[in-house]
Formats: structure tokens, sequence, C-alpha cells
């Protein structure tokens, strides 16, 4: 159950694996690096770094006249002590676009942020630990992000709009469509109305087995993007659809070996996919609210906004939706900072009797 069930097991192993096979491939400058976050970092994240160090490293050793044609592993540290801001700087550029050697590629700037951070932590590390001389990141500038408060929700009627694709109640499918939909409509009916009723992320979707469902008290058992078990509760109509796809479609099911405990089965029998989850999602979306890009993310900020305007206690939201730290949250709240500012503006009448006594 939870964390401790096979399913986690074996892809807590086979990130291990991966990412002690790409931390074969980097200097030894890298290596120091990634191992000093071993403790403290999720080995989801030191995979996604290791793959940022590769990038970096294979462009010097295109580019970069002091190293080029160099195997990555002989990267030394009086290579990276010779590196400056400059060949930082344009390894930025690069990332930016690059339409010459090599496959094209446009990043934006999220992305390039997202991607320099692993280069700033390792630069920091070798400085830190007096392995070179000088940090050349201290003069790069970061790209500038503009936070987004325009988070895209759905409104009450765009989720009604969605649980009608689902249940075939649409004049946007064909009859085809409703066919192929009507085989696994209390799945996706028991997916969709989990995930908009308790906000739960997709890889914790994913990850649900049979026996973290305890339909007796309405509560089930996920684990957490950052590793940790909680417990959630949900109210009578998740109960009732999950109930109607347990005893239905999903009895009619035959696993693949391994395969058994899953929760949610593909129609081939397998645990269905992350990337099942998000087209399940895309595909009744792009339906219900074609002028909306909604993804599962999009469901778990609906859900955050409606819970939020619902208690107005934004550290229940945090809870439930498992954020760490609470600045995660506010954006839920930023998203109703309108209307709360509309609601104040007749909030105060000096025209009507003062019933306080003097």
């Amino acid at each position: 159950m939870g964390k401790d069930s096979e399913f986690y097991k074996e892809k807590k192993r086979n990130q291990t694996l991966t990412l002690r096979r790409l931390i074969d491939k980097l200097p030894q400058a890298a290596i120091d690096y990634i191992h000093s976050k071993e403790v403290t970092t999720q080995t989801s994240t030191l995979v996604s770094y290791c793959y940022d160090l590769i990038t970096f490293f294979q462009f010097i050793t295109e580019r970069n006249p002091v190293c080029k044609g160099k195997d990555i592993k002989d990267i030394g540290y009086d290579v990276i002590g010779s590196l400056t801001s400059e060949d930082i700087i344009e390894y930025q550029r690069y990332l930016e676009l690059n339409v010459g050697e090599g496959a094209f590629h446009e990043e934006g700037k999220r992305a390039i942020a997202r991607k320099m951070a692993p280069l700033r932590g390792m630069f920091l590390y070798q400085y830190q630990h007096k392995n070179i001389k000088e940090n050349p990141m201290v003069l790069v500038p970061l790209p500038k992000l503009k936070k987004d408060k325009n988070i895209i929700r759905m409104n009450n009627y765009e989720v009604q709009a969605i649980m009608n694709c689902v249940n075939g109640n649409t004049e946007q499918m064909s009859k085809h469509q409703k066919a192929f939909a009507e085989k696994t409509k209390q799945r996706d009916t028991a997916i969709l109305t989990l995930m908009l009723g308790t906000g739960i992320r997709v890889s914790e979707c994913n990850g649900l087995d049979l026996n973290d469902i305890d339909l007796r008290v309405n509560t089930l058992t996920i684990v957490r993007k950052g590793g940790g078990q909680d417990l959630l509760y949900f109210g009578n109509e998740i109960h009732d659809a999950l109930a109607d796809y347990i005893d239905g479609e999903r009895k009619a099911i035959t696993p693949r070996e391994g395969q058994e405990k899953a929760l949610f089965f593909s129609i081939q029998g397998k645990r269905m996919s992350v990337d099942a989850i998000e087209n399940l999602v895309k595909k009744f979306a792009k339906m219900a609210v074609p002028n909306k890009h909604i993804t599962p993310h999009k469901l778990r900020s609906t859900y955050g906004t409606a819970l939020y305007r619902e208690t107005g206690d934004i550290r229940l939201v945090a809870d439930v939706l498992g954020h760490e730290n609470i600045n995660t949250t506010i954006d839920y709240y930023a998203a109703i900072e309108d209307e709360h500012k509309r609601q104040a503006a007749n909030a105060v009448d000096f025209n009507k009797p003062d019933t306080t006594e003097s």
C-alpha cells in the first residue's frame, strides 16, 4: 500500500538505475556535485539535473575551443576552472535558439532558467570547495521570469461540460467516438471525478493501487511528489464513481502479469500510465473546453481555487494539495483576489443604522 507498494519500489529502483547510468557519463566535477545533493534531493530531480549537465558538457565539447573534441568524462577541473561567464552566456543563447549544427531547438525563459539551475549549483559547489578559483556564474544574468497570475482553470459550467463528454452526452462526439468511449466510461468517469474532487497529481493517480482505496470511510492513500505518503478523504460523488468502476469495468479486465494490484487499467490490462491519463484528460477537454488548454494540472488548479473559494482557508488548500511551501498555494488565492475586491466594494455601507453600542 502507498509508498511500500511494488509499483513504487520498482519506480524508485528504475530511477536509481537511471541516475547511476547518467552519472557514469559525467565528468568528476559534475559527479561530485550530484553526490552532494543525494541526501536532500529527490532522485527524479537529480536525473533531470544529470540530463541538463550532460547537455551543457556536450555543447562545450562541440563548440568551445578549450575542450572541443574531448570526451565529456575527460573534462577536468582545469577546464571547468577556465570557463568564463561569456562561455556560459553563449550556452544560454544556444538554449534559446539553435538553428545551426545539431538538432533544432527553441527554449523559453522558464526552461532556460531550469536548465541553468544545476549548472549554477555545480560551479558554486566547486568554488566553495576551492576546486576552481572563480565562479563564472556570478556574472551570468538569470532570465527574468514574469509570475503568471492568470492560472488556467475551469468554471462549474466547463467542469460539467467535460463530464458530459465522458458520459457521451455531447454533440462534440461522433457515433464512433461515443461507441469507443462507452467501453471505458466508468473508468474515465472515476479518473476525472477523482482528480477534480481531490486535486491529486497525475503521477499520484497513476500510482494508485486498488487497496489504496477504502470505500467504507471514503479515503485514499497516495504517494506525494516528494515521496511522502498522505491520506485524503473524498465525498459521495467520488465514492459512487469509484464503486461503479471497481464493481463494473475493472472486474471485466484481465490484468497483465504483475499489474494485478493497479486501480486504473488500460484496455490492454496494464496500469494506466501518466501519459495515458494526460491524454485522456486532454481528449475530453478539447471537446468540452476548446478555448482553454486543459491538462491534469489544470484540474488541480480548478479544485484548489474552488476549495479556497468555499472555505477561505489557504492553509487547508495547501495541506490538501500537498504543497510543502504555502507560497505555492498563494497562486490559488491570487486567482480570486479580484473577486474578493468586488465583494469589498459593497461590504461597507455607512448609511445603514449602526447597531453597535457606543
